[in-house]
């Protein structure tokens, strides 16, 4: 099983004025925000590849070879906000929709889970399954302790730009409001 990214967040989880007034720079430089900007999002993949969740809402694709026991498939990515929709290859590599009133989405377990009561094995070898679905808090419900874990992270990369400061890859004060956070693999 591998999730495959197929539309990025439409907005950070901290806009650029709210981290620019965070790091006190109040002069418009568009070299300067465009880096706040790519440090920002950089900071939302660290946080996200640290937390194993995904911040601002996402849509991706998971790919399975064939159907787990019992039809119920363990998903990679939380939290789960919807799942758009199933799709078995047949051998003639044609798509078959999943009916939706067959699907059972569980939105709340940690990780998330969802049931197919009846879909056909897929026709194909490999990659035969593909679940579409949404993951993410949202732009106005990311914890707020993940918001400032993000802002610590930008704020410590933009104030130490070229220098190597050990091997940390998050400062610690990030990776103690990270950390309630955390999920383990799947």
């Amino acid at each position: 099983m591998h999730p495959i990214l197929i539309e990025g967040p439409a907005v950070e989880p901290v806009p650029l004025p709210e981290m620019k007034a965070y790091l006190r720079i109040d002069e418009d430089d568009a070299a300067q925000d465009e880096l706040i900007a790519g440090l920002v999002k950089a900071a939302r993949l660290m946080v996200e590849a640290t937390s194993r969740r995904i911040l601002i809402e996402q849509r991706w694709r998971v790919m399975l070879d064939r159907w787990p026991q019992c039809r119920m498939v363990v998903l990679p990515l939380s939290p789960l906000i919807a799942i758009d929709g199933i799709r078995v290859s047949d051998a003639s590599e044609v798509a078959i929709a999943i009916p939706t009133d067959a699907i059972d989405a569980d939105l709340v377990s940690d990780p998330p889970r969802v049931t197919v009561a009846s879909a056909p094995e897929p026709g194909r070898a490999r990659n035969g399954i593909q679940i579409d679905l949404r993951a993410g808090f949202g732009a106005a419900a990311v914890p707020a302790t993940l918001k400032l874990a993000t802002k610590i992270l930008v704020a410590h990369w933009f104030e130490n730009r070229g220098d190597v400061i050990g091997d940390q890859i998050m400062p610690p004060q990030a990776l103690v409001l990270v950390a309630p956070f955390q999920r383990t693999r799947v």
